[in-house]
């Protein structure tokens, strides 16, 4: 499974994150602590706790491809 941390700063970063996850084929999860939400979601990501780093999740694209389509979000 590929993973990688993730900051979503803004309502706007929320919107373009959230579309970029639709355009995955596959599964796409986002945790916050013990919580995980469908990254395709929108009203799942809104019911995390965003103040916190994320860590996206998925089976369907390797941790690279991740960190292109992410790369604006990602924690450094």
């Amino acid at each position: 499974m590929a993973q990688i941390m993730i900051r979503l700063n803004t309502l706007s970063e929320v919107k373009e994150f959230n579309a970029a996850a639709a355009q995955i084929a596959g599964d796409v999860d986002l945790r916050s602590g013990h919580y995980c939400v469908d990254a395709k979601s929108i009203m799942g990501i809104f019911s995390l706790n965003l103040s916190r780093g994320l860590t996206v999740e998925s089976n369907a694209v390797s941790e690279d491809e991740l960190r292109k389509r992410f790369a604006a979000y990602l924690v450094k």
